[in-house]
């Protein structure tokens, strides 16, 4: 995806676990290993940022898209997927239908109409079959199901930890210890007053970045009412905060907020979801709603890669 920043007078700086480049005003300068970057408690392997052979316009991605549009047998994999992935999660102790059956069998429900804006309108994509769901995510069993798969997903890229809690813990540790050291030095020692996490699904990142930056008034956002009911369902249940998360039902590529409000704007695993044309428009919204000297942070996955490639994407003004 090529992305301009020939509207922008601003610096974007990419952070993976062993170089870091720069790129300013559509230049790009020369690799360089950086002491910026944060040691990982673990070895990463580099992951190649290109779609996988069965992505994209090939006829081998025809063929795929052929054969999981046949129904009954889109059906079948999906099943046969769901029952793999559900089973290697409780191998690794993981307690998938547990957490599942506690979401579901619980009063969540209470909390969708206080969540719900009934004025959006999804775009097209958000309303197409993935992750195994027919409705995507927007259903209850897709929330429900939303943090066993992220505990999985992180154990996975985490072989050598000794639980699902300590790699999701390292994952995202690393990450926010990275946002730390890199607004420090960038942003002028102006305070993280303000954060949004864009594409928050049920919270996950959400709570990470409230716990680390306790002082900041943090909001989450997602296009699933579904997803933030549970946020909002599991935030009640732990110790009140001194600031307490706000949750929004609204679109990343346009949500309304006032410019300039967030000193960290964060999108983590959302951008592997979403067609080329969101991704474009959630970056130029989060541009504009970052204060001077504010920071971007981005999360997500390399699909060539055999675990979760980390990288950083910071937006600095």
């Amino acid at each position: 995806m090529a992305l301009s920043l020939a509207a922008h007078t601003h610096n974007l700086v990419l952070l993976s676990t062993t170089k870091t480049i720069a790129i300013g005003h559509g230049r790009t300068k020369s690799r360089r290993a950086d002491s910026m970057v944060v040691k990982m408690a673990v070895t990463y392997e580099e992951g190649q940022l290109k779609r996988p052979k069965w992505g994209g316009e090939t006829p081998l991605s025809r063929l795929v898209g052929a054969l999981i549009s046949f129904k009954p047998l889109s059906a079948l994999l999906k099943l046969g997927a769901r029952q793999v992935l559900i089973s290697t999660a409780e191998k690794n102790n993981i307690p998938w239908r547990e957490m599942r059956r506690e979401i579901l069998e619980s009063d969540v429900y209470k909390e969708f109409e206080r969540i719900q804006n009934p004025s959006i309108i999804y775009p097209d994509y958000y309303l197409s079959p993935f992750h195994a769901y027919d409705e995507g995510n927007l259903s209850w069993l897709a929330a429900a199901e939303a943090e066993p798969a992220t505990m999985s997903i992180a154990r996975r890229a985490m072989p050598d930890a000794s639980s699902a809690e300590e790699a999701d813990q390292v994952m995202r540790g690393n990450w926010l210890q990275a946002i730390q050291q890199h607004h420090l030095q960038h942003s002028g020692n102006s305070m993280i007053s303000d954060i949004l996490d864009i594409g928050c699904s049920v919270g996950v990142t959400t709570r990470f970045l409230a716990d680390n930056f306790p002082l900041a008034n943090v909001t989450g956002l997602d296009l699933s009412p579904y997803f933030l009911s549970v946020a909002q369902f599991k935030e009640k249940k732990r110790a009140p905060r001194k600031n307490a998360i706000k949750w929004i039902h609204a679109n990343g590529e346009d949500t309304g907020l006032p410019s300039k409000s967030y000193d960290l704007v964060s999108i983590a695993y959302v951008f592997h979801e979403c067609p080329e044309r969101a991704i474009v428009n959630i970056v130029k919204e989060a541009f504009r709603l970052l204060r001077p000297g504010g920071t971007l942070a981005l999360t997500d996955q390399a699909p060539e890669s055999k675990v979760i490639q980390v990288c950083f994407h910071f937006f600095n003004d």
